[in-house]
């Protein structure tokens, strides 16, 4: 076993999963001010640290993806956020690509921009106590899209990060999101994310990326938010499934679903299901942002004092996906 592959295992093992709190501050700003809170960097780093600091992370957390500005922050006690974080048991991941932006060639598509000046990042990042990172491809569904050139840049751009990180001694996570807006059905969903993820692979694997030190965060198969033609959650997990049995190598250890705007009941319970129905040696677990992070920010919102009544709707969510990433969660437990 490698030291990757060791790292890997860590993250998901015993129904852990990933906090992806890595939105940058142009997004957070949106989350606060839905919620009517002013956005500073006093106030997104207490909503931050009130969930790094709940007793769901030893138990549910495996790992936690930051943003450029939080890793470098300190917490109320003087702690810098990776040591917090590893105190609690938890690892630190970083998100190290600059963002999604309008394709040459295909404007109505976008590429991941990011690895210019990545191998001297990384080195920082590494040294601030970050053990794995996160890069973000993002592909829209209709007639047209994903194209061709969609596909083949951004796997490319994710292998030669992947290979990158790598190199410097962290697990990278790969994301290629097939995105949930439009009206494509859950088929279109099925046959454009093979394609991605295949894509994905054969570039990681040109570019001489260990897959046993890699953890894959793709979508759910779903149909298109505006689809009149939406499915079961149980055709959603056999569908997520029979994708990623098709499309991922053996090698890869784990696979940490992001939530994509579902709700965090929808998620919870598409990812109970695809357990349930798990037949593969991968771990199936989350990397949920909003859905492990709603229902908590709501309810700080209302008084962000109250630390401990936070945390306890933060508490109650990650055990939920937690027991989901085991194929155990109920809805009754979900209402207890």
């Amino acid at each position: 076993m490698s030291e990757l592959n060791k790292i890997a295992c860590k993250i998901l093992e015993n129904g852990k999963g990933i906090l992806a709190a890595d939105e940058s501050t142009g997004t957070m700003t949106k989350r606060l001010q839905s919620v009517n809170i002013e956005s500073t960097p006093e106030n997104r780093i207490l909503f931050r640290e009130t969930l790094f600091s709940s007793e769901s992370m030893r138990e549910y957390i495996g790992g936690v993806i930051l943003y450029d500005e939080t890793i470098k922050q300190t917490a109320s006690d003087g702690k810098k956020i990776p040591i917090l974080l590893s105190e609690v048991g938890s690892l630190a991941g970083i998100k190290v690509d600059t963002g999604a932006k309008q394709m040459a060639g295909s404007p109505d598509e976008k590429i991941t921009e990011g690895l210019d000046g990545l191998r001297e990042r990384l080195k920082e990042y590494s040294k601030l106590g970050a053990r794995f990172t996160k890069w973000r491809g993002v592909y829209n569904i209709s007639k047209k899209y994903p194209s061709k050139l969609s596909i083949n840049s951004n796997a490319h751009a994710l292998a030669r990060y992947a290979a990158l990180v790598q190199e410097c001694g962290m697990v990278p996570i790969v994301e290629p999101e097939v995105l949930m807006d439009g009206d494509h059905s859950a088929d279109d969903c099925y046959n454009k994310t093979s394609e991605v993820i295949k894509k994905c692979f054969e570039d990681l694997i040109l570019h001489n990326v260990d897959l046993s030190g890699v953890i894959l965060k793709p979508n759910m198969i779903l149909a298109g938010t505006n689809s009149k033609n939406q499915i079961s959650n149980e055709d959603t997990a056999k569908l997520t499934l029979k994708c990623l049995k098709e499309s991922v190598p053996n090698q890869v250890p784990g696979i940490a679903f992001l939530s994509g705007g579902q709700s965090e009941i929808q998620a919870t319970e598409n990812l109970n299901l695809i357990n349930k129905f798990n037949d593969t040696n991968f771990i199936m677990s989350y990397s949920y942002g909003r859905a492990l992070q709603q229902s908590a920010l709501k309810h700080w919102a209302k008084d962000i004092k109250d630390i401990k009544g936070t945390q306890a709707v933060f508490d109650h969510r990650a055990k939920m996906c937690s027991l989901a990433a085991q194929g155990k969660w109920s809805s009754e437990l979900e209402n207890k």
